[in-house]
């Protein structure tokens, strides 16, 4: 099955299912031209397995399919949480650190018991954000944000999702989950990303506006 959706150069689908990616990227985005969806609009979206090597892997194979398969640009991203005790992970399967269908309480969890005892300069981590655009049978581009932080030594605070709550912002003293989600949608590794790929999406869509100029139709294979 495919998209029955016509192509729109000012709509990008955000290649996710989870609500608050969507909630926290629709704010960032609030102030721009373009027209964001989500999945929900397209019945029968692929579920695209997350089986890469980098989160590079996973945000361009997001990306790349799910603008093949609703023929619109796609906006996809995927993030980890490295820590540097325990060797860079859980990295590229952090969403999946304690176990398959695992929850974010459990991951948590996890983490805490690992990091047991560990004194706190050896508890830096950091969130890596990786975002890729696509179109339609065409390219991908990748940018990147990082959050630089550590690991606190219990759950802290009621905000946000994923690993916030054992997250410490060293500038703010807070974990992502004690900050409203103002202020961390300001200084995110998310937030990161996206002001990097702000000029990126803006430029494409200069850019298919001036395809279109010239007569050409559909979406564009290459102009990334």
């Amino acid at each position: 099955m495919t998209s029955t959706h016509s192509y729109d150069p000012f709509t990008v689908v955000l290649a996710t299912h989870n609500p608050h990616k969507v909630k926290e990227i629709m704010a960032i985005f609030i102030d721009t031209p373009i027209h964001f969806v989500t999945l929900d609009e397209f019945p029968g979206a692929p579920d695209v397995v997350e089986d890469g090597k980098t989160l590079e892997d996973n945000a361009q194979k997001k990306a790349y399919e799910i603008a093949r398969f609703t023929k619109q640009i796609a906006l996809a991203d995927d993030s980890g949480l490295e820590v540097d005790f325990l060797d860079g992970q859980p990295g590229v399967i952090s969403a999946r650190f304690a176990g398959a269908s695992c929850s974010f309480a459990d991951n948590n969890n996890k983490l805490l018991k690992l990091m047991k005892g560990v004194p706190t300069e050896h508890r830096r981590a950091r969130f890596r954000c990786v975002m890729a655009l696509a179109v339609p049978k065409g390219a991908t581009q990748t940018v990147e944000g990082v959050l630089d932080g550590y690991i606190t030594d219990r759950c802290r605070g009621e905000e946000g999702f994923g690993y916030d709550p054992v997250f410490l912002v060293p500038d703010q003293g807070k974990t992502l989950a004690e900050l409203g989600p103002t202020l961390k949608n300001s200084l995110s590794h998310r937030f990161k990303a996206l002001q990097a790929m702000r000029p990126i999406i803006l430029r494409l869509r200069d850019n298919i506006l001036q395809h279109r100029g010239k007569g050409a139709s559909g979406p564009p294979t290459n102009i990334i």
